[in-house]
Formats: C-alpha cells, sequence, structure tokens
C-alpha cells in the first residue's frame, strides 16, 4: 500500500507543477529517485500524457532514460 501512495502522490505533485518545466524536471528527477523501476515505467506514460497540454515538459524525459 505504501509505495503506491507514494506512486499516486508523486503524480500529483508533477501535475501541480507541469506549468513549469524547470520545477518539473526537479520533481522528476527526486521521483527517479524514489519508486520503483515499474513505478518508472507508469510514470512515464502519465508524463507523455503531460507533454501533449504543455510539450516544454519534454526536455525533463532524459531522466527517465
Amino acid at each position: 500500500m505504501m509505495p503506491r501512495a507514494m506512486f499516486e502522490y508523486t503524480k500529483e505533485i508533477l501535475r501541480k507543477v507541469s506549468f513549469d518545466a524547470h520545477l518539473f524536471c526537479k520533481e522528476l528527477k527526486k521521483a527517479t529517485e524514489r519508486l520503483l523501476p515499474y513505478e518508472l515505467d507508469e510514470l512515464r506514460d502519465f508524463i507523455l500524457s503531460l507533454i501533449k497540454k504543455n510539450p516544454s515538459l519534454k526536455q525533463c524525459m532524459v531522466y527517465l532514460d
């Protein structure tokens, strides 16, 4: 249960800072340090949907490569 809560919390934070690519990158970098590999795969899909709304976030994908 706990890890899933962290995943949902991370998505919420990323959603809230998605207006600012710098903040988004910073939070995404933190997420890569706390989430499990399979969660990062799920997070990638979530982020791709955010990029459709805000293309400037694409630069942050380097943290998931």
